[in-house]
């Protein structure tokens, strides 16, 4: 076709796509460090940190450790540190939870000291990590999750992590009615001023796995009676409900990537901050593709943020939280 035969087209959207610069001054998605969030485990009477196999670029802390990284954390301007405990012995009750000298007391304690308000500490409100049969509840005698008897304890663990100075309890249990049982025990005790972040609509999702490597989890069996099932979305908005009625500040969808969909229709919805967690396994599959070249891993760093937070997340916890900033090839695309 000459030159003079080409077709009129006035409606050209590749001009904004032509150089780098146009394209991030249309950009209609951005990742700002404030929004991100980073999980950090850190491990009773561990001197060093420890790497994570199933996790590449992810440790296990020791106190001395997780008090430099939430410098780091300051230091690069990110909104939040959301800290596990790994405790070296575990019971049926998960009495290291709400021991006040339990190691996510102990940490939240020493992060806070170091780094002040510089930084939102977050604290997981869970009996997972702590329990030797590995369910986020206690059990009766049929090995079934006995919903309101964890639910003491919960409110329990929320007002010691919010004496030590949590800024933002993280209610990740799926109990129903865990937001109100620790919004009530947080105010009883005087501590109005802690958040409560609800993990509004937690899939039983097969993208833990790698978590649990990270907290040495004991689980047999599965979390599907307490945790949704990834078949049900509209299910998502009545959680959700549920939790902002009975107090919830922050809500979370998680896992992220595969519940785009979730995020979307929650972030429509919503009225309070919306979370994402974008999980182990989602990070997983990401660094063994990319360590066998099958992927560019910077890029599908950068565009895996970028989903989430196009799909509506306010805030999003991820693992590559530092280095969404402090790698120049991710940053550059964010």
């Amino acid at each position: 076709m000459t030159h003079d035969a080409r077709p009129a087209l006035p409606y050209r959207p590749r001009r904004l796509r032509r150089t780098p610069a146009l394209r991030a001054l249309v950009s209609e998605t951005r990742v700002d460090a404030r929004e991100l969030v980073l999980p950090a485990f850190v491990k009773e009477d561990l001197t060093e940190p420890a790497p994570i196999m199933s996790m590449p670029g992810v440790v296990q802390h020791s106190l001395d450790s997780l008090r430099r990284e939430a410098v780091r954390v300051a230091e690069a301007g990110l909104g939040g540190l959301m800290l596990f405990g790994v405790p070296l012995e575990r019971d049926a009750v998960g009495s290291g939870a709400t021991d006040p000298d339990g190691i996510l007391n102990v940490a939240t304690a020493a992060v806070k000291a170091e780094v002040g308000d510089a930084v939102v500490v977050m604290t997981d409100v869970c009996l997972d990590e702590f329990t030797d049969h590995g369910h986020c509840g206690v059990l009766r005698a049929d090995a079934t999750v006995d919903n309101d008897a964890t639910l003491d304890l919960y409110a329990r663990m929320a007002v010691l992590q919010a004496e030590r100075g949590a800024d933002v309890v993280a209610l990740s249990g799926m109990m129903d009615g865990q937001v109100e049982a620790v919004r009530e025990a947080l105010d009883d005790a005087g501590l109005t001023d802690t958040a409560v972040l609800a993990y509004a609509a937690k899939y039983a999702s097969a993208l833990y796995g790698p978590f649990r490597d990270a907290v040495e989890s004991t689980l047999t069996g599965d979390r599907r009676t307490y945790q949704m099932d990834p078949a049900n979305r509209r299910e998502a908005q009545r959680e959700v409900a549920l939790d902002v009625v009975e107090g919830a500040d922050i809500v979370m969808v998680k896992p992220a990537s595969l519940y785009l969909d979730v995020l979307a229709d929650v972030a429509a919805g919503s009225d309070v901050p919306v979370a994402a967690y974008q999980v182990s396994g989602e990070l997983a599959m990401v660094e063994a593709a990319a360590a066998i070249g099958w992927i560019d891993r910077e890029r599908t760093i950068a565009e895996s943020l970028t989903s989430i937070k196009r799909a509506g997340a306010d805030i999003i916890a991820t693992y590559w939280a530092l280095e969404a900033v402090e790698n120049p090839q991710v940053r550059e695309l964010l």
